[in-house]
This record gives structure tokens, sequence and C-alpha cells, in this order.
């Protein structure tokens, strides 16, 4: 695809929408590299939990993002300093601190570099709450994946007891709700639809309808030129 030329898709949305499944299995398909960011800030966050680093500490939080040594290996896995903490950085407890601390302009730019540099060596499909934006606003394909709330609480629910952590849709939704309060309003990087991104809203797709639909948008804009 797009001959020896490194491709940038940039996808984008609230947590929930699907966002990291379909980034997956569409790098798979593809062969690209697959980069979850949402992954890198949970990586800190797990990091600055297990030094004791308060969540508000914006110089050692800036610091603990540039000395990650992150890695995002095939199938998913995470690893933070040379240990595999791909379940670790899903306990929910862990998605809230990365919540915070993703708010931190310090933590992003820190972690800003890491991300690009991925883009450097490879084609990706890269995911997050402003790849299009920020990090590759000259993507070749910037999607923006949503889903309504009362959907997105749904299949977050459905993780959780996957992997053994019950909890209430009540408290799912709220805190999903309050996620999205933080990620489209704070001062750096809010989360936002790029205005030469192809909204896709999911409520009504099973994750296999979504990833045809998205490999065919990008197999059409690739095709023709556009990428």
């Amino acid at each position: 695809m797009g001959g020896n030329k490194r491709i940038v898709i940039a996808i984008d949305g609230p947590a929930g929408a699907g966002k990291s499944t379909l980034a997956r299995r569409l790098a798979e398909r593809l062969g690209f590299l697959y980069i979850d960011t949402g992954a890198m800030y949970r990586a800190v966050a797990l990091w600055a939990l297990r030094s004791g680093v308060g969540l508000a500490d914006e110089l050692r939080l800036a610091q603990l993002a540039k000395e990650a040594h992150i890695e995002l290996l095939p199938g998913g896995r995470v690893w933070l300093n040379q240990q595999d903490v791909t379940e670790a950085i899903r306990d929910p407890a862990v998605a809230q601190a990365a919540s915070q601390v993703s708010t931190l302009p310090c933590v992003r730019r820190a972690l800003l570099d890491k991300q690009r540099a991925y883009a450097v060596a490879s084609s990706v499909v890269m995911e997050g709450r402003d790849i299009g934006t920020v990090v590759f606003p000259e993507a070749d394909i910037k999607i923006f994946l949503d889903a309504h709330l009362d959907v997105r609480a749904q299949r977050r629910l459905r993780d959780l007891e996957r992997a053994g952590q019950p909890a209430s849709f009540e408290d799912v939704r709220r805190e999903l709700a309050q996620r999205d309060q933080r990620d489209r309003n704070r001062a750096e990087a809010p989360l936002q639809q790029p205005p030469d991104a192809v909204y896709v809203d999911t409520s009504g797709m099973t994750i296999e309808e979504a990833e045809e639909v998205l490999l065919k948008l990008i197999r059409d804009r690739t095709s023709n030129g556009k990428a």
C-alpha cells in the first residue's frame, strides 16, 4: 500500500469508542505498526503510582515521562523499563490516574517526541485524543471515532468483566463522562475532531462491521492518490 511511502493513519475519539481494538486490527490487516498512545500515558501513570509521585507534581511527572522506556509490541503488549505492564496498565485506578496525568502539558510534550519517532521508521496506525490535531496534523488519513456514551459505557463494562474486574454500569458511565469532560476541556491539546477527519459513529456497529468500514475508507483514500 502506497509503495515505499510511509503512511500515517490518525484515529482520534473519546474513551470507549473502539479506537484501540480497531486500530490494532487495522494495523494487522495493513501490515502497519500499531501505536496506542493511551497506553503510553497509562505507563507513565503506573510508574508514578508505583513510585509514590503525586499526580499534581508536574516536574517529577515530566521527568518520568522523559525517562520512561516504553515499548509497544505486536499483539498489544506494552513494556515499561524492561517490564511487561500490559495487564497492570488496564487497572481502573491506573486509567483514572492516566486521565489526570494526560492533562499536563509537560507530560504531553515529553511523550510527543516518542510518538512522532515511531512514524519515522514505519507506516503507523496511531490512536489517541490529539493525533490528528497535534501529534500528526499532516497525517495521510484522519478518522474521528465516536459512539453514544451509553454504548461506550456498556463496552467498557464488558471489557472490565472479561478482565475479572466487575463494576456497575452507572459507575463506568459516570467515569467515562468525567473523562470526556477532562479530555474536551483541558488547556493542552483538548479532544476535538480535526476539520479534515472522517467522522465515524460506531454505536450501531459490531467491531467487525466497523473494521470493514474503516478498511474501505483507508483503501479508497490510499488508492486514489490522497495518501
